[in-house]
């Protein structure tokens, strides 16, 4: 573990407490829980902007695979 100083608000540190008590927890597990959160969701957001941004960039080749997906997964697994 790294051992870190955050500066919070005094109204911020009460309710953090108040929390972590009500949880069971130490402080700095409710922060690292929270931080894991705010991290996992900034990389979904990153991933669904990237995601996004392949948008409209492909030409369609006229062909059916997306209309008909499951007929090509069923050909190829050989059922």
């Amino acid at each position: 573990m790294v051992r870190t100083q955050v500066q919070l608000t005094e109204e911020q540190a009460i309710a953090l407490k108040q929390l972590a008590a009500r949880r069971g927890v130490s402080l700095a597990e409710l922060v690292r829980n929270a931080i894991d959160r705010l991290l996992a969701d900034a990389d979904r957001r990153e991933r669904r902007a990237r995601a996004l941004s392949l948008l409209g960039r492909y030409q369609d080749s006229g062909s059916d695979v997306a209309r008909q997906h499951d007929r090509y997964l069923v050909e190829e697994d050989g059922h």
